[in-house]
């Protein structure tokens, strides 16, 4: 198992939301997922759009705030992968920390249509056909895999096939992924279990009420190494289609999209989102594939 030593690493992310990263870029050179990325500098003046307040920037995430995308359910102390992420989106976007304001939104509520509460909300939404519908993404900041975790003793630990899956009692968020990874990939004889959020799953199978949640692969390395007594990885589930990617929610046709767009494109050129995702989260390496 893999510990993410998260109160170790919190000056290094401080450095960079204050100087910007430039590391030689290695993350994947996807196309913008929502909007255009080639927005105009007219548009996109710095510390100027047409944000919900003048001169401030309103960022959302979901309360609590996992590790670890975010620390201590603080997304305002620019700890965590996605609390980096979004304060060095709002440098490049002309806002400094000062002038960053969180909200607190539900995933559900984020994803919904209808008027939002932010300029954009970060909390590993998954860039879907079917949400693109009901709100804007930005273009990717991190590909995804789904990931079975489980307790030591439970009837799937030492599974090595999904096949090993199909007659477990399995659970994840509800809207989320991970709950749709278990019914298009495992296909479980049990209809899964629906939590609010993760620490729901999370006490669900340190109850026994489940076999095994499915969470993204950093939960996964986070939850089994410093959440769950006895936490075990299972394994990575196949990646089907399209690799999946988390983006940034915006409102439906916002006109910030290109201008955050943009923004994520540039952490991702120059090499900054490569050195947020080796400082917060995880290596896969360790974590097996079921086949």
């Amino acid at each position: 198992m893999v510990r993410i030593p998260l109160a170790a690493l919190g000056s290094a992310v401080v450095l960079l939301v204050t100087l910007g990263g430039c590391a030689p870029a290695d993350e994947d050179g996807s196309p913008a997922a929502g909007g255009s990325a080639s927005a105009s500098n007219a548009a996109c003046a710095q510390g100027a759009l047409d944000t919900m307040t003048p001169g401030k920037l309103t960022i959302g995430t979901d309360n609590p705030a996992y590790e670890p995308w975010f620390s201590d359910n603080k997304p305002a102390n620019g700890k965590g992968f996605e609390s980096a992420v979004a304060y060095q989106v709002a440098q490049r976007l002309g806002y400094p920390a000062q002038n960053v304001v969180w909200t607190q939104v539900t995933f559900n509520n984020a994803i919904a249509p209808g008027p939002k509460t932010f300029d954009f909300d970060i909390n590993q939404f998954s860039i879907t056909p079917e949400r693109r519908k009901a709100v804007d993404f930005s273009s990717p900041y991190y590909l995804v895999r789904q990931t079975v975790i489980t307790t030591k003793g439970s009837k799937i630990d030492g599974a090595k096939t999904i096949a090993e899956l199909k007659d477990a009692k399995l659970g994840a968020q509800v809207g989320t992924t991970s709950y749709q990874a278990i019914n298009e990939l495992i296909k479980p004889a049990a209809k899964p279990q629906v939590f609010n959020n993760n620490d729901d799953a999370k006490k669900a199978l340190e109850n026994k009420q489940v076999d095994g949640i499915v969470v993204d692969l950093p939960t996964a390395f986070y939850m089994t190494a410093a959440e769950l007594e006895d936490g075990v990885i299972v394994g990575q589930l196949p990646q089907v289609g399209v690799p999946e990617q988390f983006g940034l929610v915006l409102d439906l046709g916002s006109k910030l999209t290109p201008c955050v767009s943009a923004a994520v494109d540039q952490l991702r050129q120059d090499g900054t989102l490569a050195v947020l995702e080796k400082t917060w989260l995880a290596s896969t390496g360790g974590a097996p594939e079921l086949s």
